[in-house]
């Protein structure tokens, strides 16, 4: 069969169950679409071909067999390079994790493993998912957006949003610490879904914000990230955050009707900086929805102007004191000709740690010093709430909120924005996260050539709300 890429990761599963393809085909023909297209997209920065082609011809060899199969049999998956896996390289894009080989796999691995998944390499990402442009990796390849080389794929998942867009895998797993699934996913054109807090184990996830990172698919299509929730979804015994709500079958949420539906669409996110041709492509996006029968609800969130400068004290603070585990003693980079053992810790992080990085170590260890602490850290946890509240009271009459993912499409990649500008890119999907509902970005169409993505927030645990509405519009779309 010709161009197996081009198919779904439903397809794969159902062809390689059949028998009508076998599962080392198509790992095969990925590794083709890889060499041929991953020189210029640069979507990877490890692979592991052999340990790939191998699961395969056991996954062959059980439906020989005729055992039981997993819900991803066959179906080659990327791996962010932040989520740790036996035997292969992981390091966070980040020199202080260089040659760092993961001793144990976590949990959202483990169970792609289980579902008869083929992991095929790790992504690259901003450094310790700091960033939103997958320009402050480690590595020296620049992760280029499909669809337009010249721009960014969005971050910090970059490179797994780009591993789908370029159709070098079916599913791919991010993480999302205030937006980086969502924005990648509406730059590349892809669908990208960011979990309730507390939904999906982070056992394993190298830590950026505890209080607020989130690992989700991304996929072609809406059917696709249910089939991948439906297996990375549930409890864990090594992630206390987990709440113990029971996991639906997300695929059966996909009923196509959301007539009834009632979406709020905050005031607050249809602000003067949206671009106009993004606003175009996004008003037409809420027209599909009200012909596919769903009643429009305007809705308030008044405290999202607050939302950006909140989790820029937050996310920094958590960092600087998940971020202090890496003093090149233990594992990663130790830096060489050191005088004594505060020689050590210095220059093993200034040389190991990019500008980014220690930009957010420096803002969070400021705001939680003595002085500061109550003035900026305690307040923001105070406003963090008051966000919150504002879901809480929207939910009270509205299923789930619409809104744009980002003000504008992907911009070029030599465009100098200050670190400031970029923080503002977050601007609608932070609140997400800062709150722990979940959001899914589903591709609504081109803005001069380039993708623009809507953005879909439910109710906490509510992932299945989000999913059919998402389903409903890619089906009413095309």
């Amino acid at each position: 069969m010709e161009n197996i890429y081009k198919l779904t990761a439903l397809e794969i599963r159902d062809k390689v169950v059949t028998g009508q393809l076998t599962a080392e085909e198509v790992v095969n023909a990925i590794f083709k679409r890889i060499e041929d297209t991953d020189n210029e997209i640069g979507s990877f920065v490890s692979l592991r071909k052999e340990k790939a082609l191998e699961e395969a011809k056991l996954i062959d060899l059980k439906v020989k067999n005729g055992d039981k199969l997993g819900a991803l049999a066959g179906v080659p998956v990327s791996i962010k390079d932040n989520m740790v896996s036996v035997g292969d390289l992981t390091t966070g894009a980040s020199k202080i994790l260089n040659n760092y080989i993961g001793i144990y796999d976590a949990t959202v691995v483990e169970k792609l493993k289980a579902a008869d998944a083929i992991i095929i390499g790790k992504t690259n990402m901003d450094e310790f998912a700091m960033g939103s442009t997958t320009t402050t990796s480690c590595y020296e390849k620049v992760t280029k957006n499909p669809w337009d080389l010249e721009r960014v794929p969005g971050g910090s998942s970059g490179g797994a949003a780009t591993s789908v867009a370029a159709e070098q895998c079916f599913i791919s797993l991010g993480s999302d610490t205030g937006g980086s699934i969502r924005q990648p996913a509406s730059f590349c054109g892809v669908v990208g879904l960011k979990p309730t807090y507390g939904r999906v184990s982070r056992y394993g996830l190298m830590a950026f914000a505890s209080s607020l990172d989130q690992i989700g698919p991304f996929t072609k299509t809406v059917k696709d990230a249910a089939l991948a929730m439906n297996v990375i979804a549930g409890m864990d015994e090594f992630d206390a955050t987990l709440e113990d709500v029971k996991v639906p079958n997300y695929l059966e949420s996909l009923t196509g009707d959301i007539k009834g539906m009632k979406i709020g669409v905050p005031k607050e996110y249809f602000i003067e900086g949206i671009r106009p041709e993004v606003r175009d492509v996004v008003e037409r996006a809420l027209e599909t929805f009200r012909t596919l029968g769903a009643e429009i609800v305007e809705i308030s969130l008044p405290h999202t102007k607050y939302a950006v400068p909140t989790y820029y004290v937050l996310a920094p603070a958590e960092a600087s004191s998940n971020l202090a585990r890496y003093d090149g003693v233990r594992y990663g980079y130790r830096a060489e000709n050191l005088k004594d053992i505060n020689d050590l810790y210095v220059k093993s992080r200034s040389e190991g740690f990019g500008d980014e990085v220690k930009r957010r170590i420096m803002i969070g260890t400021y705001v939680l010093s003595a002085g500061f602490f109550d003035a900026y850290f305690k307040k923001a946890q105070k406003v963090r709430r008051l966000i919150k509240n504002d879901f809480d009271v929207a939910f009270e009459n509205v299923d789930i909120i619409f809104t744009p993912v980002t003000p504008s499409t992907a911009f070029r990649i030599d465009e100098k924005k200050s670190p400031v500008e970029l923080y503002l890119e977050d601007i609608f999907t932070i609140s997400a996260n800062l709150a722990g509902i979940p959001g899914i970005s589903v591709p609504a169409g081109l803005a001069n050539g380039l993708p623009v993505g809507i953005q879909l927030l439910g109710k906490p645990f509510r992932e299945e709300d989000i999913l059919r509405a998402g389903d409903a519009f890619e089906k009413g779309r095309f």
